[in-house]
C-alpha cells in the first residue's frame, strides 16, 4: 500500500476511534491503562532489546552524548514509563466535568462540559517514553492518538507500541485508539500534517527545526514550543546559598532537557559575591562558561558572550552569564533572548518576586526553586503531552485538561426566544 493511502487509512480509524472513546467509562479506560502499565513491565526485556539497536546505530551515527542519554532505555526507565502509566488513572477525568453552571432569569441552565480533542497527532524524535506518556494521556482523556517516532528511536517505540496495543486488545479497545506510523519516511509526515478532516490537533516534540518545520507544513492547528532558553536571575536580596544550589541544579541536572537554564543573570551588588563560588563548582561539574565582560573580570579565563549565545539553546553542559543592574535589566534581557518557557528569580524579597512573576511573560514562572520542575509529572499532572509556550489554547506542560476542550450545555423546560 502507498504512504498516502496507508496513512489515510490509519487517520480514519482513529477518528472512528474517537466514538468509541467518547462513551468509555473512566473505569473501563483505567482497566486499560492498568494493562498498558503491566504490558511494559511484561515485555520489558523485549523492549531494551530494540532499544539497543536504536543505541547502536545512534552511535555509529556519531550522535551526542546528550542525545543518546534521551535515547536510551534501562529496566529503570520502563519501570518509570509504567509507574508514570499508573500516575494518569490516579488522576481524576475530565471528560464530562461540569466547568462551570449558571441559570438565566428565563430559567435556562446553561453549562460548559470537557469534551475530547478528538484525534490528536504526535510528531516527536529521540525520547521513547513519549510513546507510552501520549498514548496513557491521550487515552484517559477520550482522544485517539495517532505517534509518529523519529527515525533514531523507530525499533524502540514500535516495541512499545506493539505492549500498548497486546494491552488495548485484552481490555476491548479497538486499535485505532492508539495509531503508530509504521514508516520513518519522510513522507508520512507531509501526509499527516494534511489530514485536516480526520486529525484535529498536531503536538510536534523535539528540536526547533523539526517544530518550525511541522508548523510551515501543517493544515492543522499545532501546538509548540520552539526552544526552552530558561533564565535564572539571582536578584540582590537573594539568599546565596539558595541561589547557588538553584543555579547548579536547573543547569547541571539534565543539560539536554528543554527547562534546563541556559543563562544566569545576576545582580550587580551580589556579583562578586555569588559568581567566583558558583562559576567555580559549575565547571567542576563541566560546564562551559560563557560570561559578559564584568563576568570575565570577576570570573578570569572564561569566554566571553556573544548575542547568538543569548539567542541559543544549548541543551549541554554550556551556560551564558551576564551581570545586571536591576531586576528592570534582567526581565528586560529574558523578553529578548528567552522563549517564553520557564524564567526564576531567586529572592527573600517579596515585593521583587511578585514583580518579576508578574512582569515576565513565559509559561512557567518561578520564585526561588529550579526551572528544572517544568514537567507534567513534577506538576502533578501524572505526565505530560509535551510543553506549550503558546498561549491558544494551552499553556506549559499539558496534562488530561489540557487534552480536552468545552462545549455548552443548555437545559430548559420549552423555553423559546421571543
Amino acid at each position: 500500500m502507498e504512504i498516502r493511502a496507508e496513512i489515510i487509512e490509519i487517520a480514519a480509524a482513529a477518528k472512528q476511534a474517537v466514538e468509541y472513546l467518547s462513551e468509555a467509562s473512566s473505569k473501563a479506560k483505567n482497566e486499560a491503562l492498568e494493562a498498558i502499565a503491566a504490558e511494559l513491565t511484561k515485555r520489558s526485556l523485549l523492549i531494551l532489546k530494540a532499544n539497543a539497536k536504536d543505541v547502536e546505530c545512534a552511535k555509529k551515527g556519531k550522535k551526542s552524548k546528550a542525545f543518546i542519554e534521551r535515547l536510551a532505555l534501562t529496566k529503570n526507565r520502563i519501570k518509570k514509563m509504567s509507574d508514570d502509566v499508573r500516575s494518569i488513572i490516579a488522576l481524576g477525568d475530565p471528560v464530562g466535568e461540569i466547568i462551570k453552571l449558571w441559570k438565566r432569569p428565563n430559567g435556562l441552565m446553561i453549562g460548559k462540559m470537557r469534551v475530547p480533542l478528538g484525534v490528536i497527532g504526535i510528531i516527536y524524535e529521540s525520547r521513547p517514553n513519549v510513546t507510552s506518556d501520549c498514548a496513557a494521556l491521550c487515552l484517559k482523556s477520550g482522544n485517539a492518538v495517532i505517534l509518529r517516532g523519529g527515525k533514531e528511536s523507530f525499533n524502540s517505540n514500535k516495541a512499545i507500541y506493539k505492549a500498548i496495543c497486546a494491552a488495548l486488545e485484552k481490555s476491548g479497545f479497538p486499535n485505532g485508539c492508539v495509531s503508530f506510523i509504521p514508516t520513518v519516511d519522510r513522507e508520512a509526515v507531509s501526509v499527516m500534517l494534511g489530514l485536516a478532516d480526520y486529525i484535529d490537533l498536531i503536538i510536534p516534540r523535539g528540536g526547533e527545526a523539526l517544530i518550525r518545520s511541522v508548523v510551515e507544513m501543517s493544515k492543522i492547528p499545532v501546538i509548540k514550543h520552539y526552544k526552552g532558553i530558561c533564565h535564572t536571575y539571582v536578584d540582590e536580596h537573594a539568599d546565596m546559598a539558595m541561589a547557588e544550589e538553584i543555579a547548579f541544579n536547573a543547569k547541571v541536572h539534565s543539560p539536554s532537557t528543554c527547562n534546563a537554564m541556559e543563562c544566569l543573570l545576576v545582580h550587580i551588588a551580589v556579583a562578586k559575591e555569588f559568581l567566583p563560588k558558583c562559576v567555580k563548582r559549575l565547571q567542576k561539574a563541566g560546564v562551559e562558561i560563557r560570561g559578559c565582560s564584568r563576568t570575565m573580570a570577576i570570573c578570569p579565563g572564561i569566554k566571553k558572550v556573544s548575542e547568538e549565545d543569548f539567542a541559543t539553546e544549548y541543551l549541554d553542559l554550556m551556560l551564558s552569564v551576564k551581570i545586571v543592574d536591576s531586576l528592570e535589566e534582567a526581565a528586560a534581557h529574558i523578553a529578548r533572548y528567552g522563549s517564553k518557557h520557564s524564567d526564576a528569580i531567586v529572592t527573600n524579597n517579596f515585593q521583587n518576586g511578585m514583580k518579576f512573576l508578574k512582569k515576565v511573560d513565559a509559561a512557567c514562572v518561578y520564585l526561588n526553586a529550579s526551572t528544572r520542575f517544568t514537567d507534567g509529572n513534577e506538576f502533578g499532572l501524572g505526565a505530560e503531552i509535551g510543553v506549550s509556550t503558546d498561549k491558544l489554547h494551552a499553556r506549559g506542560p499539558m496534562g488530561l485538561e489540557e487534552l480536552t476542550t468545552y462545549k455548552y450545555i443548555i437545559m430548559g423546560n420549552g423555553q423559546i426566544r421571543t
